[in-house]
């Protein structure tokens, strides 16, 4: 779907007009939105648009890393947005001339649909510009990367929070789960920074230039942004490595406990052994309190050296 938004000379808003009219009149400005094209509509980027092959190549080749390109009619962007329920990542493209931007995306960009209707309700068109138009879609696209990096937050403050009471499984699952999908993020957002950074400092991009305060402030909640992934990622490291260190003092402990048994039972094993060997030459196996005898050093030496563990805090 094809659709069209012109502010004429006079700042009037018109809309539903058809590429052939948006090129032959004399517009302010204009707005071309591919929203989910068809192949049929795809080729209107070379006629009767006459974009260059390589940028439109960009378009059709889907997730390109978020860039820049000079042309000479035009400048080229790629953004990415993020579906918030997936965690896909959304191409975004932007052709940006001196009197006109045109938008292109495979699917539904609820960004660009947002800017769209606000433009839309705009009681002052003449007051926008493609340049203004590109700043407000790139706002929303970095604007809606927050609430996922605040639920991946919130998400390792549960984690952390409940770990005590989870298996090692399920919790090095999640944890790993996590990191992967702050690594996607990752992906996304510092391109985009890169992007914008290259951006405010283009001496090119005169739209952009006008509006650097703008575009700016973009940048820096793109650099809060990547510290947040990057904070969320270390966090994922540490509640692993304390869980892991935890598990090992425990096995430690537990292991520390078996050896202390196994050591009273040495010598209880050692005096049942020599005892049970059936030479006739053992005068304590004749003599009738021999057993009794045999069963009282036993417990003896077994109490005595469990008392003696305990006073050592072996057994804590």
């Amino acid at each position: 779907m094809i659709r069209t938004f012109a502010v004429t000379q006079s700042n009037q808003m018109l809309t539903g007009l058809s590429l052939e009219e948006l090129l032959a009149g004399k517009f302010s400005w204009f707005w071309i939105d591919f929203n989910a094209p068809t192949n049929d509509e795809i080729d209107l980027l070379k006629e009767p648009l006459q974009f260059h092959p390589l940028s439109i190549e960009d378009c059709i080749h889907t997730l390109q890393r978020p860039k820049l390109d000079y042309y000479d009619e035009y400048n080229f962007f790629v953004a990415q947005a993020i579906n918030p329920d997936s965690l896909e990542k959304e191409e975004v493209d932007f052709f940006l001339g001196a009197d006109y931007i045109v938008t292109f995306h495979h699917s539904m960009n609820r960004e660009i649909d947002d800017v769209w209707n606000r433009f839309e309700l705009s009681k002052s068109p003449g007051e926008w510009d493609p340049s203004l138009v590109l700043y407000h879609v790139f706002d929303k696209i970095v604007d809606n990367y927050f609430p996922l990096v605040y639920k991946f937050e919130d998400l390792l403050n549960e984690i952390d929070e409940n770990s005590a009471d989870r298996s090692m499984e399920e919790l090095l699952e999640d944890l790993f789960d996590t990191r992967h999908d702050l690594l996607s993020l990752r992906h996304v957002i510092t391109p985009m920074r890169d992007l914008v950074y290259r951006m405010i400092n283009s001496h090119r991009l005169t739209g952009v230039l006008a509006r650097k305060e703008y575009f700016s402030d973009i940048h820096d909640h793109l650099l809060k942004l990547a510290e947040m992934v990057d904070a969320s990622r270390e966090l994922t490291t540490d509640i692993r490595d304390s869980y892991l260190s935890l598990n090992i003092h425990e096995t430690n402990r537990v292991m520390k406990v078996l050896t202390v048994i196994t050591t009273i039972f040495m010598p209880l094993t050692f005096i049942a052994g020599i005892y049970g060997m059936n030479f006739e030459n053992m005068p304590e196996l004749r003599w009738s309190y021999g057993y009794f005898g045999a069963i009282i050093a036993m417990f003896i030496i077994g109490t005595g050296m469990f008392l003696w563990f305990r006073k050592k805090g072996w057994f804590k």
